[in-house]
């Protein structure tokens, strides 16, 4: 694949196939904000509960927040009942959403506790059936997104694809590890190339290890997948589509530099600064600081000064004057850094 062609997911037509991903705790607002800058094929809100939505749940309702330039975006639910599965996709479409997904992959205990989440690859008919109430409840394309299978024991997604499909759902979107990996050690493309073997008409997305444009490329040669989904390298990089899309073309690779991540980081706390009280930006600003000044061995002092920050005009002031000076020397990324 040398294109960023357009993908459909049923009627809708989303502009490229470079996707970004829901990420808990990360894809608030002054994130997607920044996202929008650079035209992701589709983006996403955070997840939210189905049981709060239903209930119009203030705070899940403030999570699902978006601007006109988010366009087209996804909303991602989280549950196992199939008795409100199809109100919260009808809230979500009244909403304005593109796309209602369903979240069959966060492998964190308190999700998969109820059998939420990763938590429903062990209840494969029960994916279907919530599938079918969702996407009978709504006209925009109903997705979903899971994992290769609860551990190596259990290896289930191109059942799943299956049953995805046959409930109706556009697309499946397939993380490359299993629900027991969490996000440690290497994604498994060989589960997502098993995958789009196994589709007939569904749309297969590819997710797992891609950090830039030859990590991207290779899973689309590697899996034929119809569409990548990039996770945890959106974080500090909002820019990576574009760095994709040239590498897929052939077109030389952006040379970031420190002031390009400085001036990125700036802008990033201003759009925070509009959008959450002084105290959650303080909060928040203490890991999106080191999303994008982690790659070098000066930037410590940055990290530890800003931790202990609680006041947002000594946060700006910090960004705009940190010595650039100090950070030149690279460090390797780690595991933690890389994955999706």
């Amino acid at each position: 694949m040398k294109e960023n062609r357009p993908l459909y997911l049923g009627n809708l037509k989303l502009p490229g196939r470079i996707l970004y991903a829901p990420l808990a705790g990360c894809s608030d607002f002054p994130f997607r904000k920044m996202s929008a800058k650079y035209n992701p094929g589709l983006m996403f809100c955070e997840m939210v509960k189905m049981e709060a939505l239903v209930r119009y749940d203030p705070h899940t309702l403030h999570m699902l927040d978006y601007s006109g330039d988010m366009h087209p975006i996804g909303a991602q639910l989280c549950g196992s009942n199939p008795k409100i599965a199809g109100q919260a996709a009808k809230i979500v479409e009244n909403l304005g959403f593109d796309v209602v997904d369903l979240n069959c992959g966060c492998p964190v205990d308190k999700v998969t506790k109820d059998g939420s989440g990763s938590g429903m690859l062990k209840t494969p008919e029960l994916i279907g059936e919530v599938i079918v109430n969702m996407v009978a409840a709504v006209k925009i394309p109903v997705t979903v997104k899971i994992r290769a299978g609860w551990d190596e024991n259990s290896i289930n997604a191109a059942e799943i694809v299956k049953i995805a499909e046959k409930a109706g759902a556009s697309s499946i979107c397939i993380h490359g590890r299993t629900r027991q990996q969490g996000y440690k050690g290497p994604a498994n493309w060989d589960y997502i190339k098993a995958c789009k073997e196994a589709a007939t008409t569904i749309q297969v997305i590819g997710n797992g290890d891609v950090t830039d444009g030859p990590s991207a490329v290779k899973l689309f040669e590697y899996t034929g997948c119809d569409a990548v989904l990039v996770a945890r390298a959106t974080m500090g990089q909002p820019w990576i589509i574009n760095d994709i899309v040239k590498y897929m073309q052939g077109e030389a690779q952006p040379n970031y530099t420190l002031e390009d991540y400085r001036q990125a980081l700036l802008e990033h706390y201003l759009f925070m600064l509009q959008y959450h009280n002084d105290h959650r930006v303080c909060v928040d600003m203490r890991r999106v600081g080191c999303w994008y000044l982690k790659k070098s061995s000066g930037t410590r002092q940055f990290r530890e000064t800003i931790s202990r920050i609680n006041q947002v005009h000594d946060i700006e002031e910090l960004i705009r004057n940190f010595p650039l000076g100090e950070m030149q020397e690279p460090l390797p990324s780690s595991d933690h850094d890389t994955q999706n």
